[in-house]
């Protein structure tokens, strides 16, 4: 009994001491992630007292494969990832910006696009097939109120992230692409953001949410939620965040009803 009792109190210390893995959806370059979020990771250490390791994929299908095979304790990711990971994972919404995410469509300016509907037959860049704001959204919009439908001409790429997306673009590798305002308030290259424009902003939805893996012990989940909640404002500035507000799953039905009328958009997207 007393060797059982060794063996259980040794698996549990290990258990204990193992990393809460947090996974943060790649909208841009794996450094210039990495720079922003080392010191939330530092800060939400100290303040909940847990280990966190922070694990940044290449590209968001790295990124998708990762959360959907629920490799991840705690992820940042957009609302459409979202939905997919708290239906077949658990994954739990606990709270997201207070500012909502708004899906745009860049162009370059010297292209003097001055109608949307000028896009119809010209070649887009976006960031991944499952991109909520920067690709279902966009190309959704498109096709709803400018019977522009991007998926049957076929005439688009897939860039891995919103920063490629934006250099892609400024080269001319695209006439335009998808992305969302906040990547593109944070793009840090002046060569690049100096010859775009937003062309298009779609409708406003609940911004990319902060869950927590149904297999984590629910006492962690709320210190990383209140450590969160109370984030200071010089580490929430890099990200473009104003406030950090709750939310729960409740908040995301609109994004459900979204990709539900969108079945062919989110079933083509997911074969380029």
């Amino acid at each position: 009994m007393r060797n059982y009792l060794v063996v259980w109190l040794l698996f549990t210390t290990i258990l204990a001491a193992k990393p809460l893995v947090f996974g943060v959806v790649p909208q841009q370059s794996s450094f210039e992630l990495a720079q922003t979020w080392k010191p939330i990771i530092e800060y939400l250490e100290k303040t909940t007292g847990e280990t966190i390791s922070l694990k940044i994929e290449r590209s968001i299908p790295d990124f998708e494969r990762a959360l959907y095979s629920g490799q991840y304790d705690i992820a940042y990711m957009n609302p459409y990832h979202y939905v997919i990971a708290h239906k077949d994972k658990g994954y739990n919404a606990f709270a997201r910006d207070q500012k909502k995410i708004i899906g745009i469509i860049v162009g370059r300016k010297e292209s003097q696009i001055a109608d949307i509907r000028m896009l119809k037959g010209k070649k887009f860049l976006f960031p991944a097939p499952d991109a909520f704001a920067a690709t279902l959204l966009t190309k959704y919009e498109l096709l709803k109120k400018y019977d522009i439908d991007v998926e049957k001409e076929k005439n688009f790429l897939y860039v891995n992230s919103h920063d490629s997306v934006y250099k892609g673009v400024a080269r001319g590798i695209g006439d335009a692409g998808g992305g969302i305002e906040r990547t593109f308030d944070t793009l840090n290259d002046p060569e690049v953001k100096d010859t775009l424009t937003i062309l298009y902003r779609t409708d406003a939805y609940p911004s990319h949410p902060f869950a927590c893996n149904s297999s984590v012990p629910q006492a962690s989940c709320e210190k990383i939620k209140g450590a969160l909640l109370a984030l200071p404002t010089s580490l929430m500035q890099p990200l473009k965040m104003k406030k950090i507000i709750p939310t729960d799953d409740a908040e995301y039905h609109s994004v459900r009803e979204i990709t539900e009328a969108l079945p062919a958009v989110v079933n083509n997207s997911e074969n380029p």
